[in-house]
């Protein structure tokens, strides 16, 4: 009996040497990777609050729990592998140095921020999609929020559309043009770091913070 445990045993740590080194040459981290990679992948599930483990760069269980956390709170296929579709939401780039590349695709920090309007505001008026974007970016300037766009996006459980899936919707030209009036300064909200739609809030704490101004179905607050 106890051979066959050790064989069992044996068998499953081969499987997880293979799935790591076939990840890495397909440019993703799964269990058993080690590296920068890894590290930056940690460092920002840490940031978001799902992984409160070392920062030491090795994939193993409480970094494979972490993941499967990220990608199922954020509509991704919760297979543990960091591949394109995960370190675009992390906001990193794997094999780079750089963290603020937004995807696999290349998608930049202000794309992601039209895909959130998009899924956030699309059917409000204008105004009000520069007004989500401009409250995404007051939370980017808060010290109470993530320090980049995509963190603020991914910050667990922070907007609905991440959870539901519709934050990978493509966004329209109006989306788009949102996002990049608000990151050119336009703020319709005045500096507000909430909203909500008072219609479909099922959250009181929401409540409690006061409203500075409505546009369409969206309650603007700090």
């Amino acid at each position: 009996m106890k051979k066959k445990i050790r064989r069992c045993l044996a068998a499953a740590a081969a499987v997880m040497v293979l799935l790591a080194a076939a990840s890495d040459a397909h440019g993703a981290v799964a269990w058993g990777s080690r590296g920068d990679d890894v590290y930056r992948v940690q460092q920002k599930l840490k940031q978001y609050g799902y992984y409160s483990g070392a920062l030491d760069g090795i994939f193993g269980q409480a970094t494979y729990d972490a993941v499967i956390w990220f990608q199922k709170k954020n509509g991704l296929k919760a297979d543990g592998v960091v591949g394109a579709a995960t370190a675009a939401a992390l906001g990193i780039s794997l094999g780079s140095t750089t963290s603020t590349a937004a995807s696999a695709g290349g998608e930049s920090e202000a794309y992601l921020l039209a895909r959130l309007v998009h899924g956030e505001a699309r059917g409000e008026p204008y105004v009000g999609k520069v007004a989500v974007a401009a409250v995404v970016l007051n939370r980017v300037k808060s010290a109470s929020f993530p320090n980049t766009i995509s963190g603020v996006i991914f910050q667990a459980g922070a907007f609905d559309c991440v959870k539901d899936g519709q934050m990978w919707m493509t966004p329209d030209g109006e989306s788009i043009r949102a996002a990049n009036d608000a990151l050119a300064g336009w703020d319709p909200t005045s500096g507000c770091i909430y909203y909500y739609n008072p219609a479909t809030a099922t959250s009181s704490w929401i409540w409690t913070r006061e409203v500075r101004l409505t546009i369409g179905a969206h309650a603007f607050a700090v």
